[in-house]
């Protein structure tokens, strides 16, 4: 199967693709979202560009929020099961 085209324009605030796949991790999503809140910190982008950076932002946190979940999740069942090995001890 040949590679996914980049969809995104030259000149475009972040050369993500536009069929953007999920993060590999917490930390890279994180990270990436840390990256477009300082460059819409920065100021100086058209009003395009912004609201490109903050619709990935968005996405961004979307994920993070998921991973974050995900992990309270696992935290909870570890717990649960420990309080139940205990129990029935």
């Amino acid at each position: 199967m040949p590679p996914a085209a980049d969809t995104t324009k030259a000149g475009d605030p972040d050369p993500t693709p536009a069929t953007q796949s999920p993060s590999a991790s917490y930390e890279h999503a994180r990270d990436e979202l840390a990256a477009v809140v300082a460059r819409l910190e920065s100021g100086g982008l058209s009003l395009d560009e912004s609201l490109t950076l903050w619709e990935r932002g968005e996405h961004l946190a979307a994920e993070c929020t998921r991973f974050l979940d995900g992990a309270r999740e696992r935290v909870e069942n570890a717990l649960r099961a420990s309080d139940e090995e205990q129990a029935g001890a």
